[in-house]
């Protein structure tokens, strides 16, 4: 199964969550790692699995992987798996948080959702819901336990195909 993962990532911990994705994988003949700028459209088709992860950024995906997405051309996907993961702070972190943070998360919620939507919207096949990453922090480390809790995510994928 060829399986190409994107990624975007400003402290370090997507990219991390990425590669403990890759890696759980097995052969690197099979998987392909790419940061969102370095993607050219074609090789979007080549793959049996499409998996995008992006750090939340204003409940959202960062810009790069939204114009990423955007540009995609409609059913461009078809025939092709695809799952999405995003990196964000810890619950506990947003409870600390004021009361507008709370509300706001549970209006927008994260990146992974809407990574997973595009996708969709494209011709993808979702095969596992959208899932989180937890940081330490705004910016990391990741939370103890989410390279193996990743890389569990991705065997259970890969398990069900």
């Amino acid at each position: 199964m060829k399986t190409l993962i994107i990624y975007d990532s400003f402290f370090g911990n997507t990219e991390q969550i990425a590669r403990a994705i890759g890696n759980a994988l097995g052969s690197p003949d099979d998987v392909e790692m790419l940061r969102v700028g370095d993607v050219k459209p074609e090789k979007l088709t080549s793959a049996d699995l499409l998996i995008v992860g992006s750090p939340t950024r204003a409940f959202r995906p960062t810009p790069a992987t939204t114009k990423l997405l955007k540009g995609i051309a409609r059913r461009a996907l078809d025939g092709v798996n695809v799952a999405a993961f995003d990196t964000r702070v810890t619950e506990e972190e947003i409870a600390k948080g004021p009361w507008i943070l709370r509300k706001m998360v549970r209006i927008f919620g994260y990146a992974a959702r809407p990574i997973a939507d595009m996708l969709v919207k494209k011709g993808g096949t979702l095969v596992a819901a959208p899932e989180g990453f937890f940081v330490e922090g705004n910016e990391g480390p990741l939370k103890e336990g989410e390279l193996g809790r990743a890389e569990e995510w991705i065997r259970k994928i890969v398990a069900v195909r």
